[in-house]
C-alpha cells in the first residue's frame, strides 16, 4: 500500500504542475481538495464505514482535525512552490519531510525497534535529499531562491501530518479517517481563497488546466487512501520513507513531460535515497 501511495503521489506532482501553469496555486489547491473529498467520501460509502463515525473518540477526532490542518498548510506551500520552481527542484526539498517524520516517529511514537538500521537508512536518505537540492551555481541566471521557503514549509507540515494522523487514525477505518481529514483541508482551502479575495478566479480557469487539476485530485485521493491504510497497519518510520519514494516517479515523468533533466550527480543522489529506503524496509 505504501508503494502504491508513492506511485500515485508521484503522478500527482506531474498532473498538478500541468494544471497550474496559469491557474492560481491557492485556487488549484481548493479545486483539488474538492475532488479528493468527493473521492474519499465515495470510498467511505463503498466500504460502508460511515456508520462508525459516531464511534470515533474525541482524541481521534482532534488529531484527525490537526492532521487535516497540517495537510492543508503543506498543500498550500507545495502548490505555491510548484508554480514557482521546477518539479525536480521542488520535490527533493519537499521530500525532506521523510527525515523529520522518521525522527518524530522515533521520539514521540516509540518506534525504536531496529533503531540502528533505521537511523542508517535515514542518514542515507538525508544525504541523498541534500545532494538532490540544486546548488546556487546551477540555477538559471537571475532566478530567485525565494521559492525554496515554500517546499521547506511543505516538508515541515507534511512531517507533522504523518505523526498526527498516526494518532488520529488509531481505531478508525482508514477511508473514513481520510474523508474527515480532507473535509478539514477543504475548509482551510476555502478560507485561504476567501481571505485572499480569489473566488472570482474560479470562473476564469482554463479548461485544459482544470482537467489536469481534477486528475491530480483523483491521484491524490488514491495516494491518500493507500497511505493511510499503510500507516494504520505499519509503522510511520518505515511507511513514510517508502511513500516519499514518489520522487522517483516525479523525476521520471518530469523528464518525459517537461524535459527536466538530471545530472549524473543528481542521479547518484537519487540512488542514495533509494538505498536508504530499502535499508529501512529491510529493518521493518
Amino acid at each position: 500500500m505504501a508503494v502504491l501511495a508513492a506511485f500515485f503521489a508521484g503522478v500527482t506532482s506531474i498532473l498538478a504542475k500541468c494544471g497550474i501553469k496559469q491557474t492560481d496555486s491557492d485556487v488549484a489547491t481548493l479545486l483539488r481538495t474538492i475532488v479528493v473529498l468527493l473521492f474519499a467520501w465515495g470510498m467511505v460509502a463503498a466500504v460502508g464505514s460511515l456508520g462508525t463515525i459516531t464511534e470515533i473518540g474525541g482524541k481521534s477526532f482532534l488529531f484527525l482535525i490537526l492532521s487535516g490542518l497540517a495537510t492543508g498548510a503543506s498543500w498550500l506551500c507545495y502548490f505555491k512552490a510548484l508554480s514557482l520552481g521546477d518539479v525536480n527542484k521542488v520535490v527533493p526539498i519537499d521530500k525532506s519531510s521523510t527525515v523529520l517524520a522518521v525522527l518524530l516517529a522515533i521520539a514521540f511514537l516509540g518506534e525504536t525497534e531496529h533503531l540502528a538500521g533505521k537511523l542508517a537508512g535515514t542518514a542515507l536518505l538525508g544525504v541523498g535529499i541534500y545532494l538532490m537540492i540544486e546548488r546556487k551555481e546551477t540555477m538559471r541566471s537571475g532566478e530567485s531562491r525565494a521559492w525554496m521557503f515554500y517546499p521547506a514549509g511543505s516538508a515541515v507540515f507534511a512531517a507533522l501530518t504523518s505523526i498526527l494522523a498516526k494518532v488520529g487514525i488509531d481505531g478508525v477505518e482508514s477511508n473514513l479517517g481520510t474523508a474527515i481529514r480532507t473535509s478539514v483541508v477543504l475548509v482551510m482551502a476555502w478560507l485561504v481563497v476567501l481571505v485572499k479575495r480569489k473566488p472570482a478566479r474560479l470562473a476564469a480557469i482554463d479548461r485544459k488546466e482544470l482537467l489536469f487539476i481534477i486528475l491530480s485530485g483523483f491521484a491524490t485521493g488514491a495516494s491518500w487512501l493507500c497511505f493511510y491504510s499503510a500507516i494504520q497497519k505499519g509503522v510511520v518510520s518505515v511507511v513514510v520513507p517508502i511513500d516519499k519514494m514518489s520522487i522517483v516517479v516525479s523525476v521520471v515523468f518530469s523528464y518525459f513531460v517537461f524535459g527536466e533533466t538530471l545530472s549524473r550527480k543528481a542521479l547518484l543522489d537519487l540512488l542514495l535515497m533509494l538505498a536508504g529506503t530499502l535499508a529501512m524496509a529491510v529493518y521493518a
